[in-house]
């Protein structure tokens, strides 16, 4: 019986450990060009529990994300934290970017943008730093897509800017 105890108690330990954090911080965002409505259409896409620490973090209360209750809260604390760690300048000019909303599942949240509108841009930068301010080993998988040509980067913590051209 002691033996099994010593080959149970590491197991034990390893899965309740474990499964509280996941081992990486990623989150990808996705800033895409609509020629038929003429602006940025912009996804982040994040782990839930990053999410809601970052925020708790940023701005001294708890959020919870899948409760109905912290909804309000939570538009209200996105639509700011979005407007201070995303930023995007097309041929020389800061876009205004509006927060349309969010949406949640079990393990993730959606974060859901627009840009003013403009024409096709030839050069586009973007500030993204999203969760730097929680972690320090943070990556945004950043995709920047006009008239159909996609380029992706990875931006690692604390690289935060992005210039491409088309």
């Amino acid at each position: 019986m002691k033996n099994l105890w010593l080959f149970l108690l590491p197991l034990f330990f390893l899965f309740s450990f474990s499964k509280a954090k996941h081992p990486y911080h990623v989150g990808s965002v996705e800033i895409n060009y609509n020629a038929r409505s003429k602006s940025f259409e912009i996804t982040g896409r994040f782990f839930l529990d990053d999410l809601e620490n970052g925020l708790g973090k940023k701005y001294g209360s708890s959020f919870h994300f899948n409760d109905e209750k912290y909804k309000a809260r939570l538009n209200e604390a996105l639509e700011k934290y979005c407007a201070e760690y995303l930023k995007l300048k097309a041929d020389g000019k800061f876009l205004k970017i509006n927060y349309v909303g969010y949406e949640e599942d079990s393990e993730s949240v959606n974060i859901y943008l627009e840009s003013e509108t403009l024409a096709a841009p030839k050069k586009l930068e973007a500030a993204v730093s999203f969760l730097y301010n929680l972690f320090d080993d943070q990556i945004n998988i950043v995709h920047l897509i006009v008239n159909g040509e996609r380029k992706s980067e990875k931006l690692t913590y604390p690289n935060r800017y992005l210039y491409r051209q088309y």
